[in-house]
């Protein structure tokens, strides 16, 4: 069937109005990219809006003649969530999160991710058992399907031995929730030969005592490899057999649209120590005994982890001390539910400590910030060794498992390996606890003796795994990379029964072919994903997704993960002279990629290899600036006093009048000038704002200097309010603390509009003047400035800092955002006079990059008997004017905390930059005010 056929059959009354379907190519490319090394692009992303609209997008796939792959995070690495055909996208609509009673379960579907169940937890004391790595960016809908464990949870408490039910979408359109009391019956009535079936394989599996002894072998030790066959001696009930088969198959048996788990208790108590000993065989020999005293957690560096690790700045100077030689450091924490039985514990395992040989001092440390460093050891390793590989490889992150007992030799032979095929700088890290091994290799797929080179790799690693009992896969799934090898780990009869798993579920194969099973031994050294080297500011990401949960555009348009891939495919259009495709793909980048994007650094916290996509969508916002705009907004940086207070005038004559004639009036100048250059009115906005504050004060006496930002000109405060400049000023007076203000303050800004816009000459001039005025007003650097918008807050540290790369001279000034300034300064000094019974906190990206967070919350709780801090935060877009440009960004970035936070029914709710109150007042139709102002009137004499 042609594409346009296929088209017209998903256009069809067969998937109906609950169902998006998208072939624009730079959809399609864009959700073509996952964290694994294989690359598809499908025919189409269809996103349906429930289970029922999934049981369409079966039928109509089968009538197209076409498969049906599901994505969800895009974090796998194994290649399970890519296809050609049809790409389904669980995320968008599939996030529901219901907490049982205690947080003793929780109902969860599939595009919601770890860290959001967790967050929702955490108040009842309990957790999730699965704790993969990726918990950031990865989603439940993830977990399932790959049968994820992580760090502690090992074969106990990973999806398989937590999951109490699951609602599923069966191939044939059946939806089937395992937890309804009527399951059974319903299974056996729509789907007697499924149901036969699976008592049938049972049956047979259990006539091989060979076959049975292999089966519990295997699943004894972490595994993904192929079909979790464990099932069918698990259980005795087909509903049971099919509910645990389901987990692990990556998206090839069925879809899981809710999951229901049992959840296991959060301990809050934790020790951790670094523990360096001379060799892999003094660790390995560590271990049984290690294990014994209940360790939670041991993860194994070896020698070039170790010196790996000595590149980072913030290296433990016990490693860094280290001359290493062949060292093995292992990662111990203890963890408990009180404080009592953490001491119980580390007595416990005091003398096996006291006799291991270690080559460098240790101790364990209950300290959040220390504990934190360790783990940045051991997680730093990936962000050193990705983000160090050359331009144009793609990175590997492999993972094997093998008995405790056989790691040392398993160790040392890996190591052969890397050295027998040239993969230098190779790190070995990993749960060794579980004997379970991490590796990553940096490779070019378009050399073909470099791939040569893997393919001699992967089947020496093949053999050395199986040789030692071991499992291909431990955690990260079989996919397409080891699909190839299921046959060779469990034998022709295992593979056999495993074949006839995915017959029953789905006899027409349309879920996902490929994955999981191939009878194609060198299937998975096709559709290798090449990585052209495109900007520096973006050329050394993975694709592995942790910055998209964070995005506040990812509704929308594109996500960071997204608009670095589609950099590279319109590199490699280019390469293949496919101009029509790069051409197509450039002209939607510019809404997708360049204005829908915040630039609000979020994605920079997420990232694994410390890429802020914002560099590259500024980058491209400058080469795209003409000249005589970049001419007007260099005259604005000089006179950008008067050019505020205009737009604050402006703003309070368009307040007077009735709301038409401005909203027309911008209507027009969109449609003449560009969406991207002209904002938006609509009645909402405020009025104009205040003129800044004079200059003055002593530094002699002074506590700090003021910056007041300049968007306190150009925006009002909400009604009845009096904005944060008037609020800081009368706080400071009430707490007797001295304030200087800079000469020249009414034409001085931070810089952020020219830098977010791409008009370089007018930050370059901005700099030139801001800097050394804050410079002498500070007294030499000696008082901290602080300022009342957090993002301005945020763009003077960057503006510092980037004088200083680009190698001018740059004071050392100090910047504090006044909520942190309050909360240490003001808020100690001042009684508390009328406390508020509710207050709904917006945190936003600045304060988030800056810190503050925890300064905000300090002060909430000191005001107000009760602080909403909504689960579904998320950066509101608003950035400065971005939400005026585009305000559909805004929209969607805020909905689903705007929702809460109307559940809430707060007395107050704050935030802490202007603009950022805008948005949120626009999207909740509550007014939001800068915290400082509620800090002001619940303080008043």
């Amino acid at each position: 069937m042609s594409p346009a056929a296929v088209a017209s059959v998903l256009d069809s009354a067969l998937l109906g109005e609950r169902v998006a379907v998208s072939q624009r190519s730079i959809d399609r490319f864009a959700k073509a990219h996952d964290a694994s090394h294989y690359l598809f692009v499908p025919e189409a992303v269809v996103t349906p809006h429930d289970a029922d609209a999934v049981a369409s997008v079966f039928a109509a796939a089968r009538a197209a003649g076409r498969s049906v792959t599901f994505r969800s995070g895009g974090t796998s690495l194994s290649g399970q969530g890519v296809t050609d055909e049809l790409l389904v996208d669980t995320r968008a609509r599939f996030r529901g999160i219901r907490v049982g009673e205690e947080g003793r379960t929780v109902r969860v579907e599939p595009g919601a991710t770890v860290r959001q169940v967790n967050q929702r937890l955490a108040r009842h004391g309990r957790k999730l058992g699965p704790d993969p790595a990726s918990e950031i960016a990865c989603t439940i809908g993830g977990v399932i399907a790959n049968n994820s464990s992580g760090m502690a949870c090992g074969i106990t408490q990973n999806a398989y031995r937590t999951i109490a039910s699951l609602r599923l979408v069966l191939p044939s359109g059946t939806v089937l929730d395992t937890g309804a009391p009527d399951a059974a019956e319903l299974l056996a009535a729509r789907e007697p030969e499924l149901h036969a079936g699976l008592l049938r394989l049972r049956e047979r599996l259990l006539a091989s005592p060979a076959s049975v002894e292999r089966v519990r072998q295997q699943f004894s030790m972490k595994n993904t490899m192929g079909y979790g066959l464990n099932a069918l001696l698990d259980f005795a009930e087909p509903l049971r057999i099919l509910e645990h088969l389901v987990i692990g198959s990556e998206g090839t048996l069925a879809f899981v649209a809710e999951a229901v788990f049992d959840t296991v208790p959060l301990l809050p108590h934790a020790a951790t120590a670094l523990l360096v000993l001379p060799s892999l065989r003094e660790a390995t020999a560590a271990l049984p005994e290690l294990v014994a005293t209940g360790a939670a957690t041991i993860e194994l560096m070896d020698a070039t982890s170790l010196l790996v690790a000595q590149r980072a700045a913030d290296v433990p100077a016990q490693i860094a001390a280290l001359a290493i030689d062949g060292h093995t450091a292992l990662l111990v924490e203890y963890q408990a539910e009180t404080a009592d039985a953490l001491d119980a514990a580390l007595a416990g395992a005091a003398p096996l400590l006291d006799a291991l040989p270690l080559a460098a001092p240790a101790a364990f440390t209950r300290d959040a910030a220390q504990r934190a460093a360790l783990w940045h050891v051991r997680k730093g390793l990936y962000t050193t060794v990705a983000g160090a590989r050359p331009s144009g490889t793609t990175a590997l992150l492999e993972d094997i498992v093998v008995p405790v007992e056989h790691l040392l030799p398993t160790c040392e032979r890996l190591i052969g390996l890397f050295a027998e095929h040239g993969y230098d700088d190779s790190v070995i890290f990993g749960h060794a606890k579980d004997g379970n091994l991490h590796f990553m290799l940096g490779e070019r797929f378009d050399d073909p003796e470099q791939l040569a080179r893997y393919e001699r790799f992967t089947e020496d690693l093949v053999q050395l795994v199986l040789e030692q009992g071991g499992s291909l896969k431990a955690e990260h799934g079989t996919g397409r990379i080891m699909a190839p090898f299921v046959r060779r780990q469990y034998g022709d009869e295992l593979y056999a029964i495993m074949r006839e798993v995915k017959r029953l579920f789905d006899p027409s194969g349309l879920l996902n072919p490929g994955v999981v099973l191939s009878d194609d031994p060198d299937s998975y050294l096709r559709h290798l994903k090449l990585v052209p080297t495109v900007e520096a500011e973006v050329d050394r990401c993975v694709e592995c997704g942790y910055c998209e949960p964070s995005c506040p555009s990812k509704d929308l348009t594109l996500t960071p993960r997204q608009r670095i891939a589609l950099r590279r495919d319109i590199a490699s259009a280019e390469a293949a002279g496919d101009t029509a495709l790069a051409a197509e793909l450039r002209d939607d980048y510019e809404y997708d990629g360049e204005q829908t994007c915040a630039v609000d650094g979020l994605c920079a916290i997420a990232c694994p290899v410390d890429i802020n996509t914002g560099d590259l969508v500024r980058r491209l916002r400058a080469e795209r600036r003409s000249p005589v705009l970049n001419a007007g907004w260099s005259a604005a940086a000089a006179a950008w006093g008067p050019v505020t207070r205009l737009g604050g005038a402006a703003l309070t004559v368009a307040n007077a009048l009735p709301a038409a004639l401005p909203k027309a009036a911008t209507t027009v100048g969109r449609a003449l000038l560009g969406r991207d250059t002209v904002p938006e009115y609509d009645g909402g906005l405020p009025r104009g704002g205040a003129k800044r504050p004079e200059p003055g004060g002593d530094p002699a006496t002074a506590e700090a200097v003021f910056f007041a930002a300049c968007i306190g000109t150009m925006f009002g405060p909400e009604p009845g309010g009096i904005g944060a400049t008037a609020a800081l000023l009368e706080l400071a007076g009430r707490a007797g603390v001295g304030l200087v203000v800079p000469e020249g303050i009414g034409s001085l800004c931070c810089g952020t509009p020219w830098k977010s816009k791409g008009f370089l000459d007018g930050y370059r001039s901005m700099t030139e003047r801001v800097l050394p005025a804050l410079l002498a007003a500070s007294d030499g650097g000696r008082l901290p400035i602080v300022c009342d918008a957090a993002s301005c807050t945020e763009g003077l540290e960057t503006m510092q800092h980037l004088a200083a790369v680009a190698g001018r001279e740059a004071p050392a000034l100090r910047f504090v955002d006044a909520t942190q300034f309050a909360a240490d300064r003001i808020l100690p000094r001042l009684e508390v006079t009328a406390p508020v019974g509710r207050v709904a906190v917006h945190h936003t990206c600045s304060t988030t990059a800056l810190g503050a967070g925890g300064a905000i919350d300090r002060i909430a709780h000191a005001l107000a008997a009760e602080v909403v801090l909504p689960d579904d935060w998320s950066c509101c877009a608003f950035a400065g004017d971005r939400g005026l440009l585009h305000p559909e960004l805004s929209a969607s970035a805020t909905a689903r905390e705007a929702a809460e936070v109307i559940a809430a029914d707060a007395d107050w709710h704050v935030s802490a930059n202007r603009t950022c109150e805008i948005g949120m007042t626009r999207a909740t139709g509550r007014p939001y005010r800068h915290l400082l102002e509620l800090l002001e009137a619940a303080t008043r004499p």
